[in-house]
Formats: structure tokens, sequence, C-alpha cells
């Protein structure tokens, strides 16, 4: 029997040993590859504030809001992260910050305001004027694993003793001395409990709490506490103090964010307090020790009161610990919880991320983005994705109530367009928003989808006529156009383009065929120019979208995306250089290491000239022609557009630029079907709205004329030049060498080389018999 017990023991024993073994396994694997997994953050561009910028149209006291600055009193003693304002002047702690292409220093500065501009800025305590100040980058986002867990890692060397001592004091005081169980602190826990006859305290040592969310479900069973107790001696063996510690800072569970979990003092420092761990106050570092218990029942902005009873707790227990002296006490006790601003989840910019993450897949697998913690500095303008993303919102909402035909319930089948704007002399953009609700649809409409362009596509004919190439531009700014009754042969039969006003308008001006959108006109221009030439234009504005050589090209039957539309018209507003699209300025990695930064790329594919009479024509459009409507609001100072509505009213589109700014809007059905009205009803109010809305509806810069770009009057009726006794005149621009030879009033040959083409020389004798 004794041989028996013995054999039993044996096995007992070596299946034991073998248990262990397993388990020490999962340790060293665990705790020897990569400990943490941190979701990679990307970042807006910086907002830089400068004298003379309309702060009210900025939203400045918004921004320092949402990068987590807290207002205080005028006598409270700054600290990075706060400021002061009142009528004439604000006072900014402003942060440093580590971007690695213009990374900027901690500084106090004063903004002095007169009415809604910023009059000056002044570092202090020298007085030292600045000229410009940025300040931190906006995180709009980040990468996470399934769970949705965000860190921001510390080392432990670089925290401050009392952030330690809080911990310690409330968690595990004797965490130095124990080897991973603490028998004392059980037996406490066991007594309390059963004097209380419920579980009121718990008897695990910060090894264990580490060792349960490290390794374990949350499941209470016997089994699983018998795991955890082995686990926490074997990592106590096999790892010193200071790495255990280290880990178990960054990854304690501290609340939520949203739907993303904070996990570690790291980034609840940032959340909690907009800085990082290494400045914690004692009483700071106090309330983040007091909420690890009870994390969402103690969040310190739903239950300040309950968060703060806590805190005081904290601090005595390290009081009476001798963890901080009883000045250091008070004076923690006496600190009001001050938190920063809650900035919930950006939900605006989530297609842009989609975006970069499509971008950067080619070299960044989802689990490095998931789990490497890097850094995406981006081109993306916070302020203006937030305007992009109301303005199409609201935009679509107003067509819904006016159109109640365009109303659904169903999400998939609901009116949807996209936004995108860009620098058109960085190709950097600044807002996309790809439709109007990412919960309901992750399609991305300005990159993901091509539709029919309408026309949109026109300028493009235009521009490959009044290209200079070879013998010479086939028209010029004094220019007409035929738009009579035109029939072209193709293959499916004859096709007979018509107007939107169903008439037609015989001899017209160059600038009205394009102004009033007149489609025999263009479709005639592009016959004369060639489909295959216009082709070729846009491929060199950037257009990639198959583009068929059939007759209709000219008015828009192509699908194209909004993306690559609104990097062509950023190559008008370029003055004929197409710019490479960028969204990212840099990338860090670990360490600080810049693994990607941006490089500028272009491309001259049109003269400057030629550029300008483009940009000319369709600020026509701007002011007299159908995007007229951009005005009527208010809107000031110079922009060029052009409207696309499709057969059947499938499409609505506004492409437009200022010298600053290029956007395109797009306005449709997923499943196309019509809409019902035009565009300057759907798409360019949405337009309007937004550019109105970000620039506070004065437009600065100018489109500047090029030197090969000379100025001559001509008579409207007839385009010739205008000499002395012409009964009527206007300036037109022309590239040099282009100026019309036929003169008014005489109708005599110029010496200027230019347009003396039949069909100049026919309307003059038409003019003649009108006047006889």
């Amino acid at each position: 029997m004794a041989l028996g017990i013995a054999g039993a023991a044996f096995v007992g024993g070596w299946l034991s040993a073998g248990w262990v073994v397993s388990l020490d396994g999962v340790v060293r694997q665990r705790f020897g590859g990569q400990r943490f997994r941190v979701p990679s953050r990307v970042y807006s561009a910086p907002t830089i504030i400068y004298p003379g910028l309309d702060w009210k149209l900025i939203d400045l006291e918004g921004g320092l809001r949402r990068l987590g600055y807290r207002r205080v009193a005028e006598s409270a003693r700054l600290e990075p992260g706060q400021y002061i304002w009142d009528a004439s002047r604000v006072r900014i702690s402003v942060r440093a910050f580590a971007h690695p292409s213009r990374p900027e220093p901690a500084r106090d500065v004063v903004v002095r305001l007169s009415g809604s501009s910023i009059e000056e800025i002044r570092e202090l305590p020298a007085g030292r004027e600045i000229w410009a100040l940025p300040l931190e980058p906006e995180q709009i986002g980040a990468y996470y694993g399934p769970n949705r867990e965000q860190r921001d890692l510390v080392v432990l060397d670089e925290l401050p003793p009392h952030v330690i001592d809080a911990v310690l004091a409330v968690e595990d005081r004797r965490f130095e001395s124990h080897a991973g169980l603490d028998p004392r602190r059980i037996a406490g826990a066991l007594i309390a409990n059963l004097r209380a006859g419920a579980v009121k305290q718990g008897g695990s040592t910060l090894t264990q709490q580490l060792v349960k969310n490290f390794f374990l479900t949350p499941e209470r069973t016997f089994r699983r506490k018998a795991q955890e107790a082995v686990m926490a001696l074997l990592v106590e063996f096999r790892y010193d103090k200071h790495e255990i510690l280290q880990a178990y800072l960054n990854e304690i569970y501290l609340g939520q964010r949203g739907a993303t979990a904070i996990h570690g003092i790291g980034e609840a420092s940032r959340v909690f307090y907009g800085k990082s761990a290494r400045r914690l106050s004692v009483a700071e570092a106090a309330l983040i020790a007091a909420i690890i218990r009870s994390p969402n029942g103690l969040s310190p902005y739903r239950e300040a009161e309950s968060a703060v009873k806590r805190r005081d707790l904290v601090l005595d227990l390290m009081r009476r610990q001798g963890r901080i002296d009883d000045a250091a006490w008070r004076g923690a006790k006496a600190e009001t919880l001050r938190l920063a601003a809650v900035t919930p989840d950006v939900g605006d910019a989530r297609y842009f991320l989609d975006l970069l993450r499509r971008q950067l897949s080619s070299v960044y697998s989802e689990d490095v983005l998931a789990s490497e913690g890097l850094r995406i500095y981006t081109t993306l303008d916070g302020r203006a994705q937030r305007l992009a993303a109301r303005a199409l919102r609201e935009g679509l909402e107003d067509l819904e109530k006016r159109y109640s035909g365009l109303a659904t319930q169903e999400p998939e089948r609901a009116l949807q367009g996209c936004l995108v704007a860009m620098r058109p002399q960085t190709g950097e953009i600044l807002a996309l928003v790809g439709g109007r609700d990412y919960g309901d649809s992750q399609f991305d409409r300005c990159t993901q989808a091509r539709r029919q362009t309408g026309s949109v596509f026109k300028p493009f004919v235009y521009i490959a006529a009044l290209e200079p190439r070879g013998v010479g531009p086939k028209l010029t700014l004094a220019s007409f156009v035929d738009d009579s009754p035109l029939e072209v042969k193709t293959p499916s039969g004859p096709w007979r383009p018509r107007n939107f006003d169903r008439e037609f308008h015989g001899s017209v001006p160059v600038r009205e065929a394009l102004e009033r959108s007149f489609n025999v006109a263009t479709a005639r221009l592009g016959q004369d120019v060639g489909i295959r030439r216009v082709i070729e234009l846009a491929r060199r504005f950037g257009v990639t979208s198959p583009l068929p050589e059939v007759p209709s090209l000219a008015l828009g039957t192509a699908e194209v995306s909004p993306m690559e539309m609104v990097r062509a018209y950023a190559t008008l507003a370029n003055g004929g250089v197409l710019p490479e699209v960028q969204a990212i300025e840099d990338l860090v990695g670990k360490g600080g290491k810049t693994l990607e930064r941006r490089r500028l790329r272009f491309e001259r594919v049109l003269d400057a000239g030629t550029a300008f009479l483009a940009t000319s024509m369709l600020r026509g459009v701007a002011e007299r022609g159908t995007a007229a409507g951009l005005r009527s609001n208010g809107l000031r100072g110079p922009v060029a557009a052009k409207t696309g509505t499709t057969d059947g009213e499938h499409d609505l589109w506004l492409v437009g630029y200022t010298p600053e700014l290029v956007a395109a809007v797009w306005i449709g059905f997923d499943e196309p079907r019509s809409i019902g009205i035009p565009s300057s009803v759907g798409a360019l109010p949405i337009w309007r709205r937004f550019v109105q809305e970000l620039t506070g509806g004065e437009i600065r810069g100018k489109f500047r004329r090029p030197p090969e770009v000379t100025v001559a009057d001509i008579q409207p009726a007839t385009g010739w030049l205008a000499l002395t006794g012409c009964p009527e005149r206007r300036p037109e621009f022309f590239l040099k060498g282009t100026v019309p030879r036929i003169t008014c009033p005489t109708g005599a040959v110029s010496d200027v080389q230019g347009d003396d083409s039949p069909a100049v020389r026919r309307r003059f004798f038409d003019w003649l018999r009108r006047q006889m």
C-alpha cells in the first residue's frame, strides 16, 4: 500500500512538475517577446497661429481644448498645457512636442487680441516677439488591434518616485520584499471579507495582477487562481522587480476613452491630465493609483467626488508608509481636481485613416500598424476636416428636407457624397470625407469610386484647344465656337449631342460656351481638337482611369474618381504644375527614428500661360456661369470652378479652386439613379459652405498672370482687336503672339500676329452687313 501511495505521489509530482514547466514556458515566451501591442497613432498637421490671423475663425480656444489644454484662473501658476483667457489677451503655456521635421520647445507666450484678430505674440519672460507659433499636432486616430487598447509606454527610471510610491502604497506595499505572493495580505483580505460578509478586499499582489492581465482569462475558478499563484512565483523567479513593476505600470487597465481601452499610467496621464507621466504631481499620481481598483466606477470625469475621496485615501497611505512628508501630503490634499478637457475619439477622419492604411499596407502590415507604436504625422488640417464633414453631412440632410423623394430609411440606399480638399502647390490632402456616415458605409467615394464626371471634364477640351502645340492654339479667349446642330458617325450609329436647355445657340464666344456649359459647342470643339489629344492632356493632368476614345468623352462620359479630378484642377491652380498627392509628412518608429519623410514631387505638364487662360475661363464660370451661385452668400475673392451634371442627373459635381485651395464635391447614389436636380442646386451649396466657413468668406491671394500672357482690348461681338473708335470693347487675356489681327472699327488686318482664320473673316463680314 505504501508503494502505491508513493507511486501515486510520484505520478502526481511528475504531472505537477510538467504543469509548472508548461506555465514557465508561457511566462518566458510572453515576457521574452513583444510584451505590449502599442497602436500606431495618427496626427494632423500642426496648427500655426500668427499676427493677423482671425482667432475666432480658426476657433483658437476650441483648438486648445481639443489638444487637452485647460483654462485656469488669472492668479494660477501656469503649467504646460494650461492657458488664461481674457478679453484682450491669451496667455498659453505651450507644451513641447517632438515633431520629426519641426520640433518645438515648451514656452510661455502671450497672444494679444484686437477684435477677432491676433495683434502680436510674445514669449515670456523676455518679451521676445514671435512671428509664428505652432501648436502640437492633434491626434486624429490610431490603428488598433482587435482589443482596441491604447498605451503610451513609460520607462520606470524616468518616472518621479511619487508616481511609483502612489501605486505601491495602495496596491502592494510589500512589493519589494515578497516573492510574488504575500501571505500577510492574503490573510488580511480573508479576515476583512469574513467580517464584512462579502468580498471587500483582494489579496493579490502587484505581480499577481500583472499575471492575471498578461496571461490569464478573467474567469474565477480554483484552477485559474492556482495558475495565477504559480505564474506569479515564476515571474518573480525569472525577472527582477524593476522589470515586473515597469510591465505592470504599462499594462494596468485604467478606464475607457470612447470605445478605446486606456492601459498604463502613461496613457492615463495623457488622457486625464494632457501631460507626460514624468510631470505628474503627487496628487495627480495618487488619483491614477486610486482608480486602479475600479477604473470605470471611479472615473474622475463621471464620479469626481468618489475619485477624489479615494485619491485622498491613497495620499493618507503614502504618508502613513513614509513615502511623502506632511508638507507634500497637505499640498496634495488641497489640490483641486484639474482634468484635461475631454477629447473624444475623432470620427470625422476615419475615411482619411483608411486611405493612409491602404497607402502604408505595401510596407507596413496590419499587425505592425496595430502593435509597433508608430507615430504617423499627416497633412490633414483638423479644422478643414471638421468643416468638410459637417458641410457634406448637413448639405445632404438639407437636400433631403427640400426634396423629400431623396430621403430614405435604408442607409445602403441613402443619398451619398464626398468632399476632398487639397493644397494645390504641394498636393497635400487637407480634408477627405468619403461618405456621409462612416458607421453606415466605409466605402470611400473620393478615392475608391469612379463616376461619370459630366461637365467638370469639359475644361480639358478647351485647354487642349488653347494650348499652343506645333502651329499654335486652335483658339484664343476671343474666339467663337459653333453651337449649331451636330451629328457624329460612330460604330453604334449617329451621335447627336444636345444642350441642357434643348436649344442651339449658333456662333457663341468661347467663354460663354464654357460658362453656360454648352454641350454641342464643346462636342464640336472636341472633334476639331481630336479626342485622342483630349485624352493625352487628361493623362498629363494625372487622370489614370480608363478614358474611352469616343466623341461623348468631351462631355464627361468617362468614369473618374473625385481624387483624380481634384488633382487635375490643382494643376491649373498651380500654374500647370502637376503635384503628387501627399497624405503623410513623417513616419516615426521606435526610439524616435524617422522611417519615412515626405518628398514633394512635381511635374510641369502645361505651360503657365495656358493654365492662366484656363483659370480665367473657370473664373468666368464662377462669376457669370453655372457656378455663379458660389457668390450668393457673399463669398469674396478669386474663385475658379466648374459644375458637372451627368445625363439623367445621376451624378452632381463641383470642382473649384482658389489660389491656396482646391476642392471637389460629388453627390449621387451608390447604385446610380436620378437625383432630379442639377449640380448648381446639389453639389454647389456644399462646396460654397465648406470654403466660406474655412476662409471666413474672404479668399486670400490672387491668380498671378505669368509673363507670357498679355492683355488687349477686343470687340465682344466679333473678337477683333479694339482700336480707337471701336464702339464696344472689353479687355481679354492672350498668349503673346495670339492677339487678333483683324481690328475694329475698320476691319483692317494689323501687324500683330494672331487669329486670322476664315471664321474670323466671316464674322467680320456678318457684322458689317448688320451695320448697313
